[in-house]
């Protein structure tokens, strides 16, 4: 009831918001990204080959909106704004001439009607993993959820070898064209009919840039355009970012389903010498079934697994450090540090030279959640700050 009640507010609001703002997503070309992970790096990927092709764009993500030139702060916790701030960007972005819009779109924002009124033209999924279960209840709904996006858009652009979504979302689409992205699959965009370079580090971001490519290739850019932006971007803040290499390598990003997980893990254990110490947590009054798998990945690349807080809000953070633990082999060892900036301190207690400190679950966030409080906070500026700390 409360679920469906939210559902009729926010469509409510979407209507109000687009009728005041003068339907301004009928006046741009919309491309919105959908997907459980990846669609950040995704969003600003495209955003920035548009850009780079000397196309007027504005984007909104999970980390920060660029509109009309300027940056705003999204808020807490949040990638999709609600329908008010969706329009009320819009409408800005069309009043400073823009003429593109790169838009990320999460499953709440699809079922809560939060984009309402926008037609998009290009509608991106880059894969669907075990998430959000807490607010749809089973893949099959989730995975709907996600196709909404799919079905407002003239052209689809899906992710081939992602099996969990490729095969289900195939009837959902069959009206529009869909153009496939894929590295083991035969798809329409992979690395071998369409060349490039990246600085991005992982498979995982292999997709992303695929997947922009895709996008950027439907809107007539060059291909010559579109493999040097993709060569010169240089990543996005809380995505696999390296926040220092001395006394070791730490890398923050913001991998907080078991997926993200894998691939994230993955990729720094390839690149580590010596040992990968990883830390993280799960949210509270979040999907729980994640975590029990979240430490499972985490021990199958991880050589230190310290669990800790990531904004428990009103759970206890032990249940959910105790959650994360049963999915990890009993014969490993566990610390436990509810406290994150104790965590971090411990980490860098027992690094070495050679070893790599991987901090997930935060990634670009500016606040942590302890209980219904939200207090500053920052893995980034918290590891330089105890870094400072130990110098003098």
């Amino acid at each position: 009831m409360i679920r469906w009640l939210k559902g009729i507010y926010h469509l409510l609001v979407a209507i109000a918001s687009t009728c005041y703002f003068r339907f301004p997503g009928s006046k741009l070309t919309v491309i919105g990204v959908t997907g459980t992970d990846g669609k950040t790096t995704t969003s600003t990927l495209i955003y920035h080959i548009l850009k780079e092709s000397g196309k007027k764009v504005s984007m909104i993500t999970s980390v920060h909106a660029v509109i009309a030139g300027k940056s705003y702060d999204t808020g807490f916790h949040v990638t999709t704004p609600t329908a008010f701030w969706v329009q009320k960007y819009l409408r800005e972005a069309v009043d400073h001439g823009d003429a593109y819009m790169v838009l990320e779109v999460t499953s709440h924002a699809l079922t809560q009607h939060r984009v309402w009124g926008i037609p998009f033209a290009i509608g991106v999924l880059t894969n669907i993993t075990h998430e959000h279960l807490d607010w749809h209840k089973t893949f099959d709904a989730y995975v709907k959820a996600k196709s909404k996006l799919l079905k407002a858009s003239k052209t689809v652009v899906v992710n081939k070898d992602d099996g969990n979504s490729f095969e289900k979302i195939g009837d959902l689409v069959r009206t529009k064209e869909l153009i496939t992205y894929g590295i083991r699959r035969t798809a329409k965009v992979s690395p071998e009919t369409h060349a490039f370079h990246t600085k991005l580090p992982g498979e995982f971001n292999i997709y992303n840039c695929l997947a922009a490519f895709a996008v950027a290739q439907k809107l007539d850019i060059p291909f010559s355009t579109i493999r040097k932006a993709i060569q010169s971007f240089s990543g996005v803040k809380g995505r696999m970012e390296v926040v220092t290499t001395t006394p070791c390598q730490i890398i923050v990003d913001f991998a907080h389903t078991p997926n993200a997980l894998t691939q994230a893990l993955r990729t720094v254990k390839d690149s580590t010498k010596g040992k990968l110490i990883h830390i993280f947590g799960s949210a509270g009054l979040r999907d729980k079934t994640k975590r029990p798998y979240m430490g499972k990945a985490s021990s199958e690349y991880a050589d230190v697994i310290i669990i800790t807080e990531e904004d428990y809000r009103t759970e206890k953070v032990e249940d959910i450090i105790d959650q994360i633990a049963s999915g990890i082999p009993s014969y490993m060892d566990i610390y436990r540090y509810p406290d994150r900036k104790e965590a971090i301190r411990f980490a860098l207690s027992i690094a070495k030279k050679d070893d790599t400190i991987l901090i997930t679950g935060k990634g670009h966030e500016k606040s942590l959640c302890r209980g219904t409080i939200e207090y500053p906070w920052s893995d980034q500026d918290m590891v330089m700050s105890l870094l400072s700390e130990k110098k003098s």
